[in-house]
């Protein structure tokens, strides 16, 4: 009985059309499972999905419905896995592009870390001469108040008092300089550790081919690091 109402429905719609002009008509099924056919859609319907068929009743396109927020969730997961995939493929790309083999990222690499050790070196040495420094300011302004214990004691000179203060900050600062150097050293280590592993998946590389020059350099990088 469904089939004939659907088909006396086209038939009607179809011959309501003027010769001239092509009129559309919407289809939709509401909650009971009916269709629907109409030259235009009820407020009641408006968010359920429809077919939009022409004069003769084929499809000619489709109005997408109202979507529920595990549909919507699922879209943004699906978004979200195309848009790392092509990063990942940029990345690859590039990565083959740049690197002809393991043995030149762990150059590239080594090379990184020697500069970030270099400068963890200078800075040591730097702050080394500061503590130094401060331990002398230190002895001369433990003389004056607030540092003596003396209640005779003069109060400490505004320029001693400042370049006691101006060394401490420096030092402060080269602390922090020297953990961000050492930081900056793990991250490069493991990002180029990671480029070496997706460089032999990408190859098709087995983990054991190349690990013995692998570990001789990384030997080698850690002991100039002490």
């Amino acid at each position: 009985m469904r089939k004939f109402i659907i088909t006396i429905a086209l038939i009607t719609l179809g011959s309501s059309a003027t010769a001239g002009d092509e009129q559309k008509v919407y289809k939709w099924t509401d909650d009971q499972g009916n269709v629907h056919f109409s030259d235009s859609i009820p407020a009641e319907h408006a968010e359920r999905p429809k077919e939009v068929l022409n004069d003769h009743g084929v499809t000619v396109g489709e109005l997408e419905g109202k979507k529920t927020a595990e549909q919507l969730e699922q879209e943004r997961i699906e978004k979200d896995q195309r848009v790392a995939k092509e990063l990942q493929r940029r990345a690859d790309q590039a990565l083959l592009a740049t690197y002809l083999s393991i043995e030149e990222i762990v150059m590239h690499r080594d090379r990184r870390v020697e500069l970030f050790q270099a400068q963890s070196r200078v800075t040591e040495l730097y702050l080394r001469n500061l503590d130094h420094r401060l331990q002398g300011l230190r002895e001369e302004a433990s003389q004056y108040k607030p540092y003596s214990d003396d209640p005779d004691a003069p109060m400490i000179d505004e320029k001693l008092a400042e370049e006691l203060r101006a060394t401490k900050d420096t030092i402060s600062r080269h602390e922090r300089n020297l953990k961000k150097y050492e930081s900056n050293e793990r991250q490069i280590i493991e990002r180029f550790d990671g480029d070496i592993q997706r460089f032999k998946i990408l190859k098709g590389i087995d983990d054991g081919t190349e690990l013995g020059n692998e570990t001789n350099v990384a030997e080698q990088t850690a002991s100039a690091g002490t």
